[in-house]
C-alpha cells in the first residue's frame, strides 16, 4: 500500500454548484485509473474529475452547501485527508443567469390587489426598503447567519423568511438613518397599496358593469342549455369526444404505431449509444484476443466490472455473461501460452501478470516454473536422444543435422554453423554443446522466474513452502543435464574433443556461477567438471602414449650426436618433446583451476592416477624401443651367413652392407641400447625436473618403488643379451675348431713360432665387435666386450682343462696364446673373466726349465711386435700400451 493522498490547496475556495475547482496536493495517484473516489462538501464528484498529475486534479463542485472537506480516494493509498475546505453556496438564479444545476420553479406570487405575477420565474426583486446595495461589496459570512437564525432564510419568497437575516445579508453596512428612511418608504408603499383598491374600482366602474352583464348572460345561457340538454350535458360531449378519438385512432393508428416503434428504436439506440462500450465489449474482446492485445482486454474487463458489476438489469447481466464466457476463453489461451515453450522470461512474467489480473484459479506463477523445468529436462533428453541416434546411424551427415524439437533456434543455428565448418565433429561433442546451450539459455530464466516468485515481484500469493520443491526442481534439472553430458561424452572420445567439451562446459559453469545459485546446484556441475578434468588428463596422456608407440615409424637410425652414453638418434628427443608438450597442455587446460574449481592433484589417489598416466608414456616408449630393437630379428634369422668369419673370408665387421637397406640388426641393437641408456640417464631426469617446474607431483619416489619404471632396465638387459647372443656365441664357437685346425694337438712337439690361428681369429672377431660398438656407442665398449671376454675366457678355461697332456713346446705355445689374449683384452677383463684366464693358465703345465720361460717371453715380444696393430685396436685409450706378462708374473713387458 502507498501513502494516502493529501489535498493541500484548492482554487477557488468557494462557489456555487458546478464551480470548476482545481485541487493540488500529494500522492493523488500515479495514473488516471488510480483515482477511484472524490467528494467535495460531502457530494460525490468523481464523474466530473479530470486527473492531471500526481499533484493536480480538476473537478466541478456538487450541490453541497456550506463548508466541507475535499476527500480523494486512490487505489493504492486509500482514503486521504484535506488540510483546506471548500464553501458551497446557492445563488438566486434569474432568467439571464447561466446555471449548471436544476432550478426548481418558485411558487406563484399573489399581489395584494389580487393579480398574479406575469411569469413563475424567481427573478431578483427590487429592494423593499428602496435602498441601494452598491456599497455593500463585502458579504456577511453565511456561517454566522446560520448560527444566529438556524433554518431561517433571507429570501423574500421563502416560507422561512427572517427579516434579521435579510438585513444582515443585504444591509449590514447601511447606516441607521438610511434604515429608518427605508422603513418609512416601506410603510408608504403598503399604505398606498391599500388605498389603491377603492380608487381602482372607481376608475373602472364601466368595465366592472360589463363584466356583471356578461356573467348574467352566461347564467341565462347555462339555464337554457340545461333545459335543452338536461342537467348533464357533458355526457353527450364525452361520448362525442370518445367517438372522435376512436375515429382519430383509426385514421392515425399506423402513424402512431410507427411513431411508437420509432420512439422505441430511438430509445434503444440512445441506450446503446450511451452504453456502447458495454455492448461492444464481447466483440472487442474476441478481436483483441486474436490480435494479442491481452492488456487492453484486461483493462476493459476491469472497467466493466467496476461500472456494471452490481447491475440488476437483465440486459446488462446478459452482456456480462457473454463477457465472462470470453474472459474464460482468454484464461484458457493464456494458460496454454504459459505451458507452451520456448518463451522468454519477460513474456512469462507478462502472461502470469495477466492471469493474476483475470483472477485465474490456481497458482499460475508456480505452473510456469514447473512448465519451464519440465521443458528444460525435455530439451536435454531430446538432445541426447537425437545425437545418440545419429551416432548409431553410422555417422551419416544427414543424421548429424540437429532437429528443432527440444532445442532453441539459437542453439540449432550455432550447431549447424559448426557442422558446416567441421563435418567430422563427433555427434557426442555436438550433443554436449547442445546441452550446454540449453542449460545456458533456459536455466537462468528458470532461476530468475523462481526468485521473482518468492520475492513477490509477480504479484501473486507467495507460498513459502514451495521453496524446497523449487530447489529440488533446479537440482534435478542440473543433475539431468550432467547425466546427459556423461552419457554423451562416454569413454571413446579423443582427448582433443574431450578438451573441447571441457572448455564448453567451463563456459556454462561460469555463467551459472553468476546466477548466485545454491552451492548444492553448483556442486553438481563442479563435481562433474572435476571428473571430466581427470578424464581429460588420462585421455591426453593416453593419446600421447599412442603417438609415442607409433614413433618407430619416424626412426631413421641416423646418429644425431654422440655423448657419454654413445650415439643417440632423434627418437629420445622426440619422446621428451612429446612428454613436455602434453604436460604443458595438461597444465594449461586441465590442471589450471577455473572459477570455483578444486585443485586436481591435491588428493593422493589423484596423484597416483597422474603417476600411472606418466607411466603409460614410458611404457609406450619402452614398447617402441623394443619394437625397433627386435624388428630385424626375423631378417637376421633368415640370414645364412655366419656372424663370424671362421677363417673363411673377412670378419663380419668388415663386410659391407647396402646403404639403402639401412643398418644391420646388430647395429640396430646397439643404437637401441644407446637410446635406452640415454633415456634412463638423461631424459627421465629432465622430464622429472620439468614436471616439478610445472607444478606436478614429483615422480622420484614412484620411480624408485614401482617396478613399472624398470621396464627400460629390463629392455636394456634384453637388448644387450640379444646383441651378445648375436655376436658372442658365434665368436666363441669358432675357438675350438680354429684351435685344432689342421690336426694340431697340444701333445705334439712342434716348435712354436707364432700364436695359433684361434687366437688370431678371436682377436679379429673381438676387434670387429669393438669397432662396431665404438662406431655406434663408445660408452658401451666396456659393458659389451666385458661380457664377450668373460665368455671367451670361460671357453678357453674349458678347452685347456680338457687337454690331457701338453708337450713342452705345446705348453709354451698354450701359455703364449693365453697370455697374449689376456693381455690384449686386459681393459675388459672382469674379476670373473680373470678367474677363468687364471684357470686356463693353471691347466697348462709349468715350464720345465728356464729356457722354456725365456722362449715364452721371447715369443710374446715377437708376436706383440708383429700384431701391434691388432693389439692397439683393443687397447684402452687411456693406457700407454699393451702390458705382456710372461712366465714370470713379476716381470711384465709393455708393447
Amino acid at each position: 500500500m502507498g501513502p494516502p493522498p493529501v489535498v493541500t490547496g484548492i482554487s477557488p475556495k468557494e462557489g456555487p454548484p458546478g464551480t470548476r475547482v482545481t485541487l493540488r496536493g500529494e500522492f493523488l495517484g500515479a495514473k488516471a485509473q488510480d483515482l477511484i473516489g472524490l467528494t467535495i462538501c460531502g457530494c460525490e464528484c468523481l464523474l466530473s474529475a479530470e486527473w492531471k498529475s500526481p499533484n493536480k486534479i480538476i473537478a466541478r463542485s456538487g450541490p453541497g452547501k456550506g463548508r466541507g472537506d475535499i476527500i480523494v480516494t486512490t487505489r493504492n493509498g486509500g482514503q486521504g485527508t484535506s488540510t483546506v475546505q471548500f464553501r458551497g453556496y446557492h445563488e438566486t438564479i434569474g432568467p439571464m443567469k447561466e446555471s449548471a444545476v436544476w432550478v426548481e420553479e418558485a411558487p406563484m406570487q399573489s399581489l395584494v390587489w389580487g393579480r398574479r405575477a406575469l411569469s413563475p420565474t424567481n427573478y431578483q426583486q427590487e429592494d423593499p426598503l428602496g435602498l441601494s446595495v452598491e456599497g455593500n461589496d463585502k458579504k456577511f459570512p453565511e456561517d454566522e447567519l446560520i448560527e444566529l437564525f438556524g433554518d431561517g432564510s433571507g429570501e423574500l419568497a421563502s416560507e422561512k423568511f427572517h427579516p434579521g437575516w435579510f438585513l444582515l445579508q443585504h444591509h449590514h453596512a447601511t447606516t441607521l438613518d438610511d434604515l429608518k428612511a427605508g422603513l418609512a418608504y416601506l410603510r408608504r408603499k403598503v399604505h398606498s397599496q391599500k388605498e389603491g383598491q377603492l380608487s381602482f374600482l372607481k376608475a373602472n366602474v364601466g368595465s366592472v358593469m360589463e363584466q356583471l352583464d356578461t356573467i348574467m348572460l352566461l347564467k341565462e345561457q347555462f339555464e337554457s342549455d340545461v333545459q335543452k340538454n338536461g342537467k348533464d350535458p357533458t355526457a353527450k360531449l364525452e361520448k362525442a369526444i370518445k367517438d372522435s378519438m376512436a375515429e382519430a385512432d383509426k385514421l392515425f393508428h399506423d402513424v402512431l404505431a410507427r411513431r411508437d416503434k420509432a420512439d422505441a428504436t430511438r430509445n434503444a439506440l440512445s441506450l446503446m449509444q450511451r452504453y456502447r462500450f458495454l455492448f461492444c465489449m464481447p466483440v472487442n474482446i474476441e478481436k483483441n484476443i486474436k490480435g494479442g492485445n491481452y492488456e487492453l482486454v484486461i483493462n476493459d474487463y476491469a472497467r466493466v466490472k467496476n461500472l456494471f458489476g452490481n447491475t440488476e438489469l437483465e440486459v446488462f447481466k446478459k452482456v456480462l455473461n457473454e463477457i465472462e464466457v470470453r474472459i474464460g476463453k482468454l484464461r484458457t489461451v493464456l494458460r496454454k501460452k504459459l505451458e507452451e515453450m520456448p518463451v522468454t522470461l519477460d513474456e512469462q512474467k507478462k502472461i502470469i501478470r495477466n492471469l493474476v489480473n483475470l483472477a485465474a484459479e490456481g497458482d499460475p506463477a508456480w505452473d510456469a516454473i514447473a512448465s519451464h523445468a519440465h521443458y528444460l529436462e525435455k530439451s536435454v533428453t531430446a538432445c541426447i536422444n537425437e545425437y545418440l541416434e545419429s551416432e548409431n546411424a553410422g555417422g551419416d551427415d544427414s543424421s548429424k543435422t540437429p532437429k528443432s524439437n527440444g532445442l532453441t533456434p539459437t542453439s540449432v543455428k550455432q550447431l549447424r554453423m559448426q557442422q558446416n565448418e567441421e563435418n567430422n565433429v563427433p555427434p557426442q561433442v555436438l550433443c554436449v554443446e547442445a546441452i550446454c546451450d540449453v542449460v545456458t539459455e533456459q536455466l537462468p530464466d528458470l532461476w530468475r522466474l523462481g526468485q521473482s516468485y518468492f520475492t513477490g515481484q509477480l504479484h501473486v500469493t507467495v507460498d513459502i513452502e514451495k521453496q524446497i520443491p523449487f530447489k529440488s526442481l533446479v537440482l534435478s534439472s542440473m543433475q539431468h543435464a550432467v547425466d546427459a553430458m556423461k552419457t554423451a561424452c562416454g569413454t571413446n572420445l579423443d582427448a582433443s574433443w574431450l578438451l573441447h567439451n571441457l572448455r564448453r562446459i567451463r563456459q556454462t559453469y561460469a555463467s551459472l556461477i553468476h546466477l548466485d545459485l545454491p552451492s548444492e546446484a553448483l556442486d553438481i556441475f563442479g563435481k562433474y567438471l572435476f571428473d571430466l578434468r581427470l578424464q581429460c588428463l588420462v585421455a591426453l596422456f593416453k593419446q600421447t602414449a599412442d603417438k609415442i608407440t607409433a614413433l618407430h615409424r619416424k626412426e631413421t637410425w641416423k646418429i644425431e650426436y654422440l655423448n657419454e652414453h654413445g650415439g643417440v638418434t632423434r627418437l629420445p628427443g622426440l619422446f621428451e618433446e612429446m612428454v613436455l608438450e602434453v604436460s604443458k597442455l595438461a597444465r594449461e587446460t586441465v590442471i589450471a583451476c577455473g572459477p570455483r574449481e578444486l585443485p586436481l592433484l591435491a588428493h593422493t589417489s589423484h596423484q597416483t592416477l597422474f603417476h600411472n598416466a606418466v607411466k603409460t608414456l614410458f611404457t609406450a616408449f619402452a614398447k617402441c624401443l623394443q619394437q625397433l630393437a627386435f624388428s630385424g630379428s626375423e631378417e637376421a634369422m633368415d640370414d645364412d651367413e655366419s656372424s663370424v668369419s671362421q677363417l673363411i673370408g673377412s670378419p663380419v665387421g668388415y663386410r659391407t652392407r647396402d646403404k639403402q637397406q639401412g643398418p644391420t640388426w646388430e647395429q640396430c641393437l646397439l643404437i637401441s641400447l644407446s637410446n635406452i641408456r640415454y633415456t634412463l640417464n638423461t631424459i627421465i631426469p629432465h622430464v622429472n625436473d620439468a614436471l616439478k617446474q610445472h607444478g606436478y607431483p614429483p615422480l622420484s619416489l614412484t620411480m624408485s618403488s614401482n617396478t613399472d619404471w624398470t621396464q627400460l632396465d629390463t629392455l636394456d638387459s634384453a637388448v644387450l643379451d640379444a646383441y651378445l647372443e648375436r655376436r658372442c656365441d658365434p665368436l666363441v664357437g669358432t675357438i675350438e675348431p680354429s684351435m685344432y685346425l689342421g690336426g694340431l694337438e697340444w701333445h705334439l712337439d712342434i716348435e712354436p713360432s707364432h700364436v695359433r690361428p684361434y687366437v688370431q681369429e678371436a682377436l679379429t672377431n673381438l676387434i670387429a665387435v669393438h669397432a662396431e660398438v665404438r662406431r655406434v656407442s663408445p660408452g658401451l665398449l666396456k659393458r659389451v666386450l666385458s661380457h664377450i671376454v668373460e665368455t671367451v675366457a670361460e671357453e678357453l678355461a674349458r678347452l685347456m682343462s680338457c687337454v690331457t697332456r701338453f708337450s713342452p713346446s705345446g705348453a709354451v705355445q698354450a701359455r703364449v696364446d693365453i697370455t697374449l689374449l689376456t693381455s690384449a683384452v686386459h681393459s675388459y677383463i672382469t674379476p670373473r673373466a680373470g678367474s677363468f684366464f687364471e684357470e686356463a693358465l693353471d691347466a697348462i703345465s709349468e715350464p720345465v726349465c728356464k729356457e722354456d720361460s725365456q722362449k715364452v717371453d721371447a715369443l710374446l715380444r715377437k708376436v706383440a711386435s708383429s700384431m701391434r696393430l691388432q693389439l692397439a685396436c683393443l687397447a684402452d685409450d687411456s693406457a700407454d700400451g699393451i702390458i705382456l706378462k710372461g712366465s714370470d708374473p713379476n716381470r711384465a713387458t709393455t708393447v
